[in-house]
C-alpha cells in the first residue's frame, strides 16, 4: 500500500475510534436520572378502568 493510503486508512480509523470513544464515554458519564420506565402498576380489581 501506498504512504497515501496508510495516512487514509490511519485517519478514517483513528476519527470512528475517537468518535466511538466519545459516545460510550458520553453515554456512560452523563447524569444519572431515577428509573421512571420499571413502574409496576398495582393491580387492583377496582382500578382496572383507571390505567
Amino acid at each position: 500500500m501506498t504512504l497515501g493510503g496508510w495516512i487514509n486508512l490511519l485517519l478514517s480509523v483513528g476519527f470512528v475510534t475517537v468518535l466511538f470513544v466519545y459516545c460510550v464515554w458520553r453515554v456512560l458519564s452523563g447524569p444519572k436520572k431515577a428509573h421512571t420506565l420499571a413502574h409496576v402498576e398495582p393491580i387492583d380489581e377496582d382500578k382496572v378502568d383507571h390505567r
